[in-house]
């Protein structure tokens, strides 16, 4: 029989507290005020912030951290251990039940540990989805767009007076983080298919935005991606899916559909509508019914479509389209998507997580439409950091094309992710395919450190230029060095200009 996870009080030790995953948890668990320890190799503004809501940090992954679950020195003929045990063997209600997430191996140091005391371990998702049967849950699944999705549902319910509780895979500024506790019947949670653990989650409600193939390195190839969701659509009461994924058309009938096409008979679908360069105005069908108008801040056809699913949700929880409505007009969107991070002579410099061909596609669409709201237009800049080399080798063709959409790209090497080099993918080589769809090859650069690419920049970007760095990787680290690096170029100019 499987374990199960107890909230009823005893502590838990997350190994790597500090991910974007794991830290949505703790947070939670501390805002449950149970005992949360953890250990991570570096502090961050995400540490922080669980350590001032009460959690106990560790700075390095060392079996010492499990000191204090050590069985002690045995007491006399008793056999009594300081820590009240017998034989020197701590009890497993004493023991902290252990949180992992993919990355942890038996390799680690405290894993090893955990297991050799005895420790329950739990993958994070165990965890999660212990949460999520414990609430009238909302789990969003989709190769793209759930963090977006779900943090304005969680934005929208929180405006609603709905006071849910979220746990997400992105930081939102409106609760100051990747997670939020509520005192609600609600828990909005992000469905993740990158390590399969969403076929764990029973969810009142499931959403499903898209499907592609996304982790070569997991799946074989696009049918066995679709097994997976059709397991998490089994395990969910309802299934709320976008008709304008053809996948989703081919393979599943949800029981609530939205898709941005009045004729395709979709439930909940969207006309009159307007992309323009500051908003995004569309008119809302309930099935022949018109919900009315929406406008909001977030750009491009693929965020009309999340926001479609947003009041898809939101109506069979009960919200008022006017309520949906006057939230979304104030959403600001999810840190890392689509986030300007700074200006300076007049370039803005926006951080996107995308990491996908598709996802690369949309983003620079909407950078498109953004730049070409200025007058003259700005040159749009994207700048790019290859995530894992099964993923650039599977879709080498597919980022090609997608990048050529900008008029100068930036390449930089491969962000691994743990993953070993494949022969013949590089960042060169992304960088070379890319000029074979570019309509100048000269407006295509490729530099292996992000050193050298913030020295590229420095001399290359122009007055007005919108400038995206894109990727799931530590790309986004270098923006204030570049835009610091700019203004000293400015302050003294090379005559040269960056080779290709």
């Amino acid at each position: 029989m499987p374990k199960s996870v107890d909230f009823s009080g005893r502590p838990f030790h997350f190994i790597g507290i500090g991910g974007i995953g794991m830290s949505a948890i703790a947070q939670i668990l501390t805002e449950r005020e149970l005992p949360v320890f953890g250990s991570d190799l570096k502090q961050s503004h995400i540490t922080e912030r669980l350590e001032a809501r009460g959690a106990h940090i560790f700075w390095q992954q060392d079996a010492g951290n499990f000191e204090r679950w050590q069985p002690a020195s045995v007491n006399g003929a008793t056999g009594e251990t300081a820590n009240g045990t017998a034989n020197g063997t701590a009890s497993r209600t004493e023991l902290p039940q252990v949180v992992c997430s993919t990355a942890i191996d038996a390799s680690n140091s405290e894993f090893r540990i955990a297991r050799e005391l005895g420790c329950d371990i739990f993958h994070r998702s165990d965890v999660l989805a212990a949460l999520i049967s414990e609430y009238d849950s909302v789990a969003i699944a989709g190769t793209h767009g759930k963090t977006t999705t779900s943090s304005a549902l969680g934005y929208v319910l929180v405006e609603a007076g709905l006071d849910p509780t979220i746990v997400i895979g992105g930081e939102v500024t409106a609760w100051d983080g990747n997670a939020r506790g509520g005192s609600g019947p609600h828990l909005v949670a992000e469905a993740d298919e990158s390590d399969g653990s969403l076929v764990k989650f029973r969810a009142k409600l499931g959403v499903i935005t898209n499907i592609e193939l996304d982790h070569p390195d997991r799946y074989s190839g696009l049918e066995e991606t679709i097994d997976v969701f059709r397991t998490f659509a089994k395990n969910t009461d309802c299934i709320v899916a976008c008709l304008d994924c053809p996948t989703i058309r081919e393979h599943f009938q949800p029981d609530i559909s939205y898709s941005l096409d009045r004729s395709s008979g979709a439930d909940y679908t969207a006309d009159a509508i307007v992309y323009g360069g500051a908003t995004t105005t569309a008119q809302i069908w309930e099935g022949d019914t018109c919900l009315g108008q929406l406008e909001m801040k977030l750009l491009g056809a693929h965020n009309l479509s999340n926001a479609l699913a947003v009041v898809a949700i939101a109506r069979k929880l009960g919200v008022e389209f006017a309520a949906i409505a006057a939230a979304l007009a104030t959403f600001e969107g999810a840190r890392r998507r689509f986030e300007l991070r700074g200006t300076i002579d007049d370039i803005q410099f926006i951080d996107d997580y995308a990491h996908h061909p598709s996802e690369i596609a949309a983003t620079l669409s909407a950078a498109r439409l953004r730049a070409n709201a200025s007058d003259p237009a700005r040159r749009v800049v994207a700048v790019f950091q290859p995530h894992r080399y099964s993923r650039t080798q599977a879709f080498m063709d597919e980022f090609a094309a997608s990048l050529a959409a900008a008029d100068i790209v930036v390449v930089s090497e491969i962000y691994s992710a743990g993953e070993s080099p494949i022969d013949g993918v590089s960042g060169s080589d992304l960088a070379e395919a890319v000029k074979q769809h570019a309509i100048a090859r000269d407006s295509v650069y490729y530099r292996e450190t992000l050193t050298e690419i913030v020295d590229l920049l420095a001399g290359l970007l122009e007055s007005g230029d919108f400038v995206l760095f894109l990727g799931a990787g530590n790309l986004n680290q270098v923006l204030p060095d570049t835009i610091e690096a700019y203004r000293k170029h400015e302050l003294s100019p090379e005559l040269s200009s960056p080779e290709p």
